[in-house]
């Protein structure tokens, strides 16, 4: 892919809140659960992991409280070799927090993070570094339902025109109907994403937000500015749209333990493949297999492959590839 508009050198910035995680621990129910699991869980912060992961150089830039959450958090995320060292210790609001609740019909979210460090983050955090040497902004749909600084955060990021950024933007649309109504979400998710360089969506997302019936090439048509759209459809298959048409990549076959980080592990992948300079294809193969990685550990954060066994899989012809994944 040709990543001439992508700054050379520099670092991917990834911006957004993370939280402290609770978990019943074996996964069952909530209300029979006698022991929870204390983890992390952001989605951007999650991107930096795996994009360390990978070896490109990553900073996860947010804020938390000071609190033993917020440092636990902070130690979490840097285990994974993400600089740190630009998030604000908070020391009036807390860290947030969220709590899965697992189910037969799946997990469901339940959220503990108003007014927290993270939402009171807002457009002069673009001023100073590591925003002012990134190579790439990280963002998710998640920050704008957070606060109204927040929003106005995103918006600063995006009111250059993309041919005037000193860094390109990457955005996951990654909706949360906890945390805001559909109606308000949809036009301001649908703005933001055309206002993004690359950006992310999964099709039944796609469809909950701006029409039931729609195709992944009626999508690309409702976003028609990015360079490259990504339409994610579910655990089938990954279509990356840009101006030379669409290039669709199946799903490697994998047992789901727990699916909650798989989209955000995707979008690292692919956002690695990019900015090495891989064609599309090496690109959403690189996504599925950091995708794999998370769905098969409780944790929104799994161990990789080892390199050569990824390289194997990247390296595979298209059928061979396709044995692997049931298309």
């Amino acid at each position: 892919m040709n990543t001439a508009l992508i700054p050379p050198g520099g670092q991917v910035v990834c911006v957004g809140e993370t939280m402290a995680a609770l978990t019943p621990d074996p996964s069952e129910p909530l209300e029979g659960a006698d022991r929870l699991r204390l983890a992390v869980a952001g989605a951007e912060s999650n991107v930096a992991m795996y994009l360390a992961d990978h070896g490109i150089p990553a900073v996860w830039l947010s804020a938390v409280g000071d609190d033993p959450l917020g440092r636990r958090v902070l130690t979490a995320v840097a285990s994974a070799g993400v600089d740190v060292s630009h998030v604000r210790i908070d020391p009036h609001r807390p860290t947030g927090l969220m709590v899965k609740n697992p189910g037969p019909d799946g997990t469901r979210v339940h959220y503990y993070r108003s007014g927290s460090a993270a939402s009171a983050l807002g457009p002069e955090l673009l001023d100073r570094e590591p925003v002012t040497r990134a190579r790439m902004l990280h963002f998710s749909g998640i920050t704008p339902a957070l606060s109204t600084s927040c929003r106005a955060l995103m918006d600063r990021a995006l009111e250059l025109a993309a041919a005037r950024r000193p860094y390109a933007v990457s955005f996951d649309v990654n909706h949360r109907a906890a945390l805001w109504p559909a109606d308000v979400a949809a036009p301001v998710l649908r703005r933001l994403a055309n206002e993004a360089d690359i950006v992310f969506v999964g099709l039944d997302e796609a469809q909950g937000l701006w029409g039931s019936g729609l195709t992944a090439e009626e999508v690309r048509g409702l976003l028609l500015c990015p360079r490259v759209v990504v339409v994610k459809d579910g655990a089938r298959t990954a279509t990356a749209f840009t101006s030379d048409g669409a290039t669709t990549v199946p799903a490697l076959r994998t047992r789901v333990v727990e699916p909650v980080g798989a989209g955000d592990a995707f979008a690292a992948g692919f956002l690695t493949g990019v900015l090495r300079g891989d064609t599309l294809t090496r690109a959403l193969r690189l996504g599925h297999i950091t995708a794999a990685s998370a769905l098969q550990v409780t944790a929104d954060h799994g161990p990789l492959p080892p390199p050569q066994e990824t390289a194997r899989l990247l390296g595979l012809r298209e059928e061979e590839w396709r044995s692997l994944t049931g298309r």
